[in-house]
């Protein structure tokens, strides 16, 4: 059923087939929660493997969505993220076999203690059940997706958008024939994208069948799902993300950092959006920065400060492909996904603060500083699931902090916060073993 033919079919009809094929996973699952961690990394490395394998088939079918999304008008980051070669699914491949070379959590004992009456109690790692992950053209969280649920012991359902339909399926279907390979159930990973947007609103209607919902992309699909999912909701994924240069910086350090943040990859959610620079160093600073980010052709949306003082600059003429305007108040709440850059002076690091605090998504912020106390200051007083010193955003990454991949980036506080990985995916258990204790 395509998404255009699923649009004629009532909700109704729609929510009580997700539904079934949600019961199908819990029936799956109930079985992986029950494998030993042996049989789990054999089934992820043999993924890793029959991706690489296929990869030439995975990447074919990306070029098929590439073209309609730039056909469509898709911005150059979003673009970005579909883009799916034959590269990058060996490095999403590397990372399903770092997800299988990790410690299982399933079974971690995470506190116990003994009452005075002798009864023991334990409180162990669980899977959370059936995930369900609403993204946007994102091929490469398929596979991240599944390796860490899978490894998690959990059941996923998909819903991975139109962008990437064709690369889904192909991806999805390698998946599916290596867990029926390896002697699992291919109901462990599901697509609802043959029901089109349908699908999503039924993730979100399917409380009890779903345990947990995960929404990853634009502010716009994360806002609409936490408003309107009766499943309970983890936030991910916006990053209107802040770089501040201190007043004590290392400037030629700061150069090459704010450089990768902001240039390396521009369509994700880790790449800074923002720059604040401390008035004591603006001067010297923002001719030096504004040259370096118009080298990558960034567009700078500067504030009447630092607008004046990079026009002002006696190189300001010879900044070849300068493309500066005035910062409008929208600029400090908008997540660019483009090669554009806010810029701002503050007075001082208070102002710097609030300002983030204020604007900030709560996903990452950096400071650039030699100055100790004012780094720990920053550090405690910033609110954001992760606070960088001296270094890019762009480390803000499930692989690059050591969990092989990541669900997604949480920005709320409550279960997960940062990069979700293994232990993010699970909950815990009270057991209690008593020789035949009853309660006064």
């Amino acid at each position: 059923m395509s998404s255009t033919a699923s649009s004629s079919v009532p909700f109704a009809r729609v929510l009580e087939q997700v539904c079934a094929m949600a019961t199908k996973a819990r029936k799956a699952q109930t079985r992986l929660a029950q494998a030993t961690s042996q049989s789990k990394n054999l089934l992820l490395n043999a993924i890793a493997d029959a991706l690489v394998e296929h990869a030439d088939d995975i990447a074919a079918a990306n070029e098929v969505d590439m073209q309609a999304a730039y056909d469509g008008g898709m911005s150059q980051g979003l673009l970005d993220r579909l883009h799916f070669t034959v590269e990058r699914i060996a490095a999403t491949s590397d990372g399903v076999r770092n997800v299988a070379g990790l410690p299982d959590p399933v079974g971690e004992m995470v506190r116990g203690n003994n009452l005075p009456n002798g009864l023991r109690l334990t409180q162990v790692r669980v899977p959370l059940g059936v995930v369900g992950m609403i993204y946007e053209a994102r091929p490469n969280v398929t596979i991240d997706v599944a390796s860490l649920t899978l490894k998690s012991g959990n059941a996923v359902l998909l819903r991975g958008g139109h962008a990437a339909q064709e690369t889904n399926k192909a991806i999805l279907s390698v998946i599916a024939q290596t867990l029926t390979d390896q002697g699992f159930s291919s109901n462990l990973v599901l697509s609802v994208d043959e029901f089109g947007r349908a699908g999503a609103d039924a993730l979100m209607q399917a409380r009890g069948y779903i345990d947990l919902l995960v929404p990853r992309g634009g502010a716009g699909l994360i806002r609409s799902v936490v408003e309107n999912s009766k499943v309970p909701v983890i936030e991910t994924g916006a990053g209107n993300v802040h770089i501040y240069v201190d007043s004590a910086a290392d400037l030629d350090k700061a150069v090459p950092i704010i450089i990768n943040a902001k240039t390396q990859r521009v369509g994700v959610c880790n790449a800074a959006e923002k720059l604040l620079v401390h008035k004591d160093v603006a001067k010297e600073f923002l001719p030096v920065i504004a040259r370096a980010l118009s080298t990558y052709q960034v567009e700078l949306h500067a504030d009447a400060i630092s607008k004046d003082i990079i026009e002002g600059a006696d190189s300001i003429e010879a900044i070849e492909g300068l493309q500066l305007q005035a910062a409008e108040a929208e600029d400090w709440d908008t997540e660019y996904l483009a090669l554009k850059m806010g810029i701002k002076t503050v007075d001082s690091m208070d102002e710097a603060i609030e300002h983030i605090n204020r604007y900030s998504t709560g996903h990452t912020e950096a400071i650039l500083s030699q100055d100790y106390a004012a780094i720990e200051e920053f550090t405690k007083r910033v609110d954001s699931a992760v606070v960088m010193v001296n270094a890019s955003t762009r480390f803000t990454d499930g692989g690059m902090f050591g969990l092989g991949a990541e669900l997604g980036i949480s920005t709320q506080k409550l279960h997960a916060r940062g990069p979700m990985g293994l232990q993010e995916l699970t909950t815990t258990k009270w057991i209690g073993y008593g020789m035949g204790q009853i309660r006064p």
